[in-house]
């Protein structure tokens, strides 16, 4: 039997009870926008996360682009960030009118080498947007002195982390709830995930929060007064359903990703480079990602075994072709290596210990 990247259908199957009722009496409602659970959703989202505001959104790019937005980003202006990520974290940058200026990430955890951030900053920086990548949160507490020192603004991209703890340094706040905006993604595949698109900012600030809500509003404060250009970006009545369902089951689903890594690091010792955790906090492993030089030989026989996996991200932001004028001599080596290194393989919190061995059966025939 084939082994999927993330198992969707048994995890519907496990929540299929709780959530059909739930959908049938939201039809039933017909509040369809800006319903009821949309605004419990916001409330208990904000709860989890430990702040005072949670503003839905209809993707996690808008969230980015409205968060952005929101700190009066625009022409003139750069932001620093990770060339080894999903393009949305760098082309909501320009679609401001600002500069995307990338750094070199560190080779073990992948995200932003704090180094070479501090180098970059200049007269034009006016944010840093780190990426706690794959799950792995940033070390984030230098990272906002930093910010502090030159009066920068902090946007977590906390897509591929939302749940994770930022540890001991951080007073144990949760991924996107120490910088200015936390911003993340409910696509399918997330640690919390919708059965569609939508995203969510996270914040404590207030002016903040209400500008986001301004932005997602067609710029609008007053029903048919539109103050600013806006967006037309919404959670809808039935994607918030389901995030309230699985919102209460995430840090067990959260808690099955570590067991399996885990698992995975043991079966996989001293074939490939198996992830780093460094300690700065929790790891919620939304990717569970090797290096290996036979990256493409392990690929191969994973797929023959019917097994999936994937590269994440076969092409750094700063090599992309949208990129090409303005970054296309730059060279990140660090990045570059790990691109040409990196494969991810299956992880779901319903990924069985049997399959767990099968996969790193198949890996080791590559390697043999």
């Amino acid at each position: 039997m084939n082994i999927p990247m993330l198992d969707l259908k048994a995890e519907y199957a496990l929540l299929k009870d709780e959530i059909e009722p739930a959908v049938i009496d939201a039809l039933a409602a017909c509040q369809y926008i800006g319903g009821p659970n949309v605004k419990a959703f916001e409330a208990e989202a904000a709860a989890y996360a430990g702040v005072k505001h949670a503003i839905s959104c209809a993707s996690g790019t808008d969230a980015l682009l409205i968060a952005l937005r929101a700190i009066g980003l625009g022409p003139g202006d750069e932001v620093i960030t990770t060339p080894f990520t999903f393009v949305a974290t760098a082309s909501t940058v320009v679609m401001c009118g600002a500069t995307p200026v990338f750094v070199d990430i560190d080779p073990r955890t992948f995200n932003l080498d704090l180094d070479q951030v501090a180098a970059a900053i200049t007269p034009a920086t006016r944010a840093i947007v780190p990426v706690h990548l794959f799950g792995q949160p940033v070390d984030l507490a230098p990272l906002k002195a930093l910010c502090d020192k030159h009066g920068l603004k902090l946007i977590e991209d906390a897509a591929q982390s939302f749940g994770a703890d930022l540890g001991p340094k951080c007073a144990g706040r949760k991924s996107g709830a120490y910088g200015d905006i936390g911003c993340t993604s409910f696509y399918p595949s997330k640690n919390l995930s919708a059965f569609g698109d939508g995203g969510l900012m996270i914040t404590d600030n207030d002016q903040l929060a209400a500008e986001m809500r301004v932005l997602a509003s067609h710029g609008s404060r007053v029903r048919y007064h539109h103050h600013v250009l806006g967006y037309n970006s919404r959670l809808d009545e039935i994607q918030a359903v389901i995030l309230r369902v699985k919102l209460k089951r995430l840090d067990n689903f959260n808690a099955r990703r570590i067991a399996i890594a885990d698992s995975y690091n043991k079966e996989l010792a001293g074939l490939v480079e198996t992830p780093f955790a460094d300690g700065h906090g929790r790891h919620v492993y939304h990717q569970y990602t090797i290096l290996s030089d036979r990256r493409d030989v392990i690929q191969k026989v994973l797929g023959d075994s019917g097994i999936a996996c994937a590269v994440y991200y076969p092409v750094p932001l700063h090599q992309q072709e949208m990129f090409a004028a303005t970054h296309g001599k730059l060279r990140l080596p660090v990045t570059e290596k790990v691109a040409q290194r990196c494969l991810s393989l299956p992880i779901s919190p319903m990924l069985k210990d049997e399959q767990i061995k099968r996969i790193a059966g198949a890996i080791r025939q590559a390697l043999t």
